[in-house]
């Protein structure tokens, strides 16, 4: 569905994760063993994955402007879980941060949140307004107001509503 490119950097994992649920189709790339392998996840690491898919989904909505779609867990009590770690180099003062458990996906995600927080990227990713669909997206518009995964589908069927209406 999504006709936007990818998100920068350790967004794209965001992204990823997100869009493994087609909301149109019900279809959810967790359920094989292809999408699950994508994201590196055991089979018994999928009810954990889908709490922080739908959290995730619900802080891209509110990057929108948007309500969540339902109540979920909040992330900051999922990312609580995936400590991060600073570390100094004391030769050059370059600086790292890495997860406690870089497998595991909630800590690849909260380093991918923190490096986005600091290059300053989280805030555009977004979540589709389109209630059937929700997909993330990078919003890479100037002004930062983006709306919808797609225009050529999301947005033009929210157009034709409102035209229809009229």
């Amino acid at each position: 569905m999504n006709a936007r490119s990818p998100a920068p950097g350790a967004l794209e994992l965001v992204q990823s994760l997100v869009n493994t649920l087609d909301l149109e189709s019900g279809a959810d790339a967790l359920d094989t063993a292809e999408g699950r392998a994508r994201l590196g996840l055991a089979e018994e690491e999928v009810p954990a994955a889908r709490e922080l898919r739908e959290s995730l989904r619900a802080t891209l909505l509110a990057h929108a402007g948007h309500p969540p779609h339902r109540e979920v867990t909040p992330l900051t009590d999922l990312l609580t879980r995936a400590p991060l770690h600073l570390s100094v180099d004391p030769g050059d003062g370059s600086a790292t941060l890495a997860a406690a458990d870089p497998r595991a996906l909630t800590s690849r995600i909260a380093g991918a949140v923190a490096e986005s927080l600091v290059a300053g990227t989280w805030p555009r990713l977004k979540a589709c307004e389109a209630a059937d669909c929700h997909w993330a997206y990078y919003d890479r518009s100037p002004a930062g107001r983006g709306r919808w995964c797609s225009m050529q589908v999301c947005g033009a069927r929210a157009k034709m509503r409102r035209y229809r209406a009229k």
